[in-house]
């Protein structure tokens, strides 16, 4: 998948490396909580996410975010595929972050999510992180009145 300025590459374990770097910064758990994974532990779950679910029914669809003009990686987006519904998630190394990336990773991840038959996609997002609040609308999704873990839930669709 791809959008104007960056291209999505499915996940391998052999990004860890790179991706240490990106998604080191302590800032990026402000709202999620948690702490970076070192380069082996992320290396680990890098592998685990390749490997797939263990439920068949279950999907795990995962990218790394590269700029087109260099390659550089700058963050990563998923989705939790099961039957027509997907759980997506986005995060943009620190330095990326304010240029418009996630929006752009977003808005190609659901809509590639259509060719997965996917009709309905969730993401939910602290009620502080505005910034994540607008990526979400500006890929077609929007707030409810549902709460998962002190997190809003946003809900759409594939198209808007």
């Amino acid at each position: 998948m791809s959008a104007a300025r960056i291209d999505l590459e499915p996940l391998r374990a052999g990004h860890a490396d790179e991706m240490a770097d990106v998604l080191g910064d302590p800032a990026l758990h402000r709202f999620t909580g948690g702490a970076p994974y070192a380069r082996d532990e992320l290396r680990a779950r890098y592998e685990r996410l390749a490997a797939g679910s263990p439920d068949p029914a279950v999907h795990w669809l995962n990218w790394v975010v590269r700029l087109r003009g260099d390659g550089r990686p700058v963050g990563t987006v998923q989705a939790t595929v099961e039957g027509a519904a997907a759980e997506v998630a986005w995060v943009i190394g620190t330095p990326w972050q304010g240029r418009g990336y996630a929006t752009e990773a977003a808005r190609a991840l659901v809509a590639g999510l259509a060719a997965h038959g996917v009709r309905r996609v969730v993401a939910h997002i602290h009620p502080d992180h505005t910034a994540s609040a607008a990526v979400a609308r500006a890929a077609g999704l929007a707030p409810t009145r549902e709460r998962r873990d002190g997190e809003v839930r946003w809900s759409g669709g594939p198209g808007g």
